[in-house]
């Protein structure tokens, strides 16, 4: 009897012992999975954390390109990527296969936006050697434009000094009124006739021919005296009026010439003006007063 006690109490301390066991062990094994889980979150946190910087890295590389071709490229890696941050989200921690093949996406999308980074700039020097030469090019095609305005202003210089050389001159104008008796008087009242004497002066370079000189005489109201209102001609691109006009061959030679108006109207006394014009120039000017 007392040899079946022991034996019990044997096998209770054995049995005591082996639930010890079972319970350390339980206990450590849970430790161990407390332990890999938590590490299990951090991975994933640290992997959510380098999800984030790589989509930020794309929508900054994105920002800073302007070639389309890229651009549709680059956002197709951009749905992507935030198509993998939703699913790094929503899953477990503890699946750690799945885990690790999104460290790989991720690895590889790194790897796509090197290749892109490398891209551009390659781009970049290309534009930037196209640049330097478009601005040599621009430099160039700007001393040439210089240079041919430079020329271009010249020639008219030259044009227009040409022209000053051969534009006519009227010198020594006289005017004198005639009465009926085809005397000359200053009385305004007397006169019947005007006449306009000057001379072209000589000028070899001026081109040589037929010339229509015509004459402008001033009211002292500064009306303009006319036969018709029909009797206009070119000056300074607008039509005018010209009181009397006269054509004379010029020949390069000195040149009297004589242009008289018959007084229609009544004129008042006071200062007139006579402008002479030839070949759309103004060639001489002159201011006389009469009495009544």
């Amino acid at each position: 009897m007392k040899n079946k006690q022991i034996l019990w109490i044997i096998l209770v301390v054995v049995l005591l012992l082996i639930i010890a066991a079972a319970g350390y062990y339980i206990f450590r094994q849970h430790g161990e999975m407390k332990d890999l889980q938590q590490q299990s979150e951090l991975v994933k946190d640290e992997l959510t954390d380098e999800y984030n910087d790589l989509a930020i890295d794309y929508e900054g590389f994105r920002m800073k390109i302007s070639n389309d071709s890229l651009i549709a490229k680059l956002e197709t890696e951009q749905m992507k990527v935030q198509r993998l941050q939703e699913e790094l989200r929503t899953v477990k921690a503890t699946d750690t296969k799945r885990i690790s093949e999104l460290k790989k996406e991720l690895e590889t999308l790194r790897a796509i936006l090197r290749n892109y980074v490398q891209q551009i700039d390659s781009l970049n020097k290309i534009n930037q050697k196209l640049t330097n030469e478009n601005q040599q090019v621009t430099a160039k095609y700007n001393q040439a434009t210089q240079t041919v305005s430079q020329l271009t202003k010249e020639k008219e210089h030259l044009t227009e000094t040409v022209q000053l050389a051969s534009k006519l001159d009227a010198g020594n104008i006289t005017v004198n009124g005639f009465t009926n008796k085809n005397k000359v008087t200053d009385k305004i009242s007397k006169m019947v006739k005007i006449e306009f004497r000057f001379v072209i002066n000589k000028n070899i370079t001026a081109p040589p021919g037929e010339k229509t000189i015509y004459i402008r005489i001033m009211k002292p109201n500064d009306d303009v005296l006319i036969k018709s209102k029909g009797d206009v001609f070119t000056y300074e691109n607008q039509e005018i009026n010209y009181s009397v006009k006269r054509t004379v061959e010029y020949e390069g030679e000195e040149l009297p010439v004589s242009v008289y108006w018959d007084i229609e109207e009544y004129l008042t006394p006071g200062t007139y003006r006579v402008d002479i014009f030839a070949d759309g120039n103004r060639i001489g000017q002159k201011s006389f007063k009469w009495d009544k």
